[in-house]
């Protein structure tokens, strides 16, 4: 279970950067994704989908609070990858709460060693590391409306 998460986040990353890079429609890009990857199991494809979504609908949300930790680097300037990495954590942690904070901090700094440059694991957990001490106020801020 644990590898198989692990691998949909990865696959979760690779559609949002898709959607953030070229701009094509999240579901389109999800769709494909599940095909490409048909050995998905039921529960992937509801992760993957409940990930992808939840982190397009809370993306500017989540992006003023990853501009609040690190003020010396706008988030429109930062790293497709270190962007979404970061939302992607901030939506388990904060949106889901299917994952518990600390594994989810972890599984973001795990997909910033393999997809993110060499400073990319330390700028992710020094940023999720910020905004962990916020949990609760960061919660309430992203679930309510506007």
């Amino acid at each position: 279970m644990k590898h198989e998460r692990r691998r949909t986040r990865g696959l979760a990353l690779q559609v949002l950067y898709e959607i953030d890079s070229v701009g094509h429609p999240a579901e389109e890009v999800l769709t494909r994704y599940i095909n490409e990857n048909g050995n998905l199991s039921q529960d992937s494809q509801g992760f993957l989908r409940r990930i992808v979504l939840g982190t397009v609908q809370f993306a500017a949300k989540m992006d003023g609070l990853i501009a609040g930790c690190a003020p010396e680097w706008p988030v429109n300037q930062l790293a497709i990858v270190d962007r979404n990495i970061l939302r992607l954590a901030i939506w388990e942690f904060a949106v889901s709460n299917e994952t518990p904070l600390k594994v989810a901090i972890n599984e973001a700094v795990e997909l910033a060693k393999l997809y993110g440059s060499d400073s990319t694991p330390r700028f992710v957990n020094g940023v999720l590391g910020t905004l962990a001490e916020r949990e609760d106020e960061i919660r309430r801020l992203i679930q309510s409306s506007d």
